[in-house]
C-alpha cells in the first residue's frame, strides 16, 4: 500500500494545522503544515492589536516573546502551551505559497484558506500532471474544535490510505466520512 503525503493546512500554522500535525505524526503519517496568510497573527492584549510575525519565525522565538510581554495572559489564554505543543512538531511556521513540495492530499480547515490553496495552485504551471487531491473541513479556530477536527482528520486520513487508489476511491472515502462522522467536507482535485 503507497503511503500519502498529506498537507494541513490553517491561516498561520498555529493551531488546527498543527493540532492535525501533531495528531499525524504520532500515528506515523508522512504530513507537513502551513499556513497561507500574509504574516502569523496570534491574538494580543485586544482585538485590534495582535501579535504579528513573518512566517519561518521560530517557535520558540514567539514563545519568548509573548513570555516576555504578559506571561500571565498568555498562559491563561493558552498561547504559552499551544506554542510549545507547535515547538514540539516542528520548528517554526511555514507558508503555503513558499512550499514546492507536491502532495497527494491538501487539508484546509476554512474555505477562504481552500480558497487561497486553489489559488496558489492554479497559479503553478502543471508539469507532471501529478493529482492532488483537496480537501475543506471548515473548523473554528478554537483549541478545543482543533482537538476535535484533528481526531476527525486522522479519521480522514487512515480511510483515504486505506483506500488505494485514492483517485478513485476519494468520493467513496468522503461519503463514508460524512456518513461516520456528519461533517460535511468540500472536495476538488488540481494537477501539479
Amino acid at each position: 500500500m503507497k503511503r500519502l503525503h498529506f498537507a494541513v493546512v490553517c491561516a498561520s500554522n498555529q493551531n488546527r494545522s498543527m493540532e492535525a500535525h501533531a495528531v499525524l505524526k504520532k500515528n506515523c503519517f508522512n504530513v507537513d503544515s502551513y499556513g497561507v496568510g500574509t504574516h502569523v497573527k496570534l491574538p494580543g492584549p485586544t482585538i485590534n492589536q495582535p501579535n504579528v510575525y513573518s512566517f519561518g519565525t521560530p517557535y520558540e522565538d514567539i514563545y519568548n516573546d509573548l513570555l516576555s510581554k504578559d506571561p500571565d495572559m498568555y498562559n491563561r489564554n493558552g498561547l504559552l502551551k499551544l506554542l510549545q505543543r507547535n515547538m514540539t512538531v516542528k520548528r517554526a511556521p511555514e507558508k503555503f505559497q513558499e512550499c514546492k513540495d507536491e502532495f497527494d492530499v491538501i487539508i484546509t480547515f476554512e474555505e477562504r484558506v481552500l480558497d487561497q490553496v486553489l489559488e496558489d495552485l492554479e497559479s503553478r504551471t502543471p508539469i507532471m500532471l501529478t493529482p492532488v487531491l483537496i480537501i475543506n473541513m471548515d473548523v473554528k479556530d478554537t483549541r478545543e474544535e482543533a482537538a476535535t477536527a484533528a481526531e476527525m482528520t486522522l479519521r480522514l486520513c487512515t480511510m483515504l490510505e486505506a483506500a488505494q487508489p485514492w483517485e478513485i476511491e476519494a468520493s467513496n472515502v468522503i461519503s463514508r466520512f460524512f456518513n461516520e462522522t456528519g461533517k460535511l467536507l468540500t472536495a476538488t482535485i488540481r494537477h501539479y
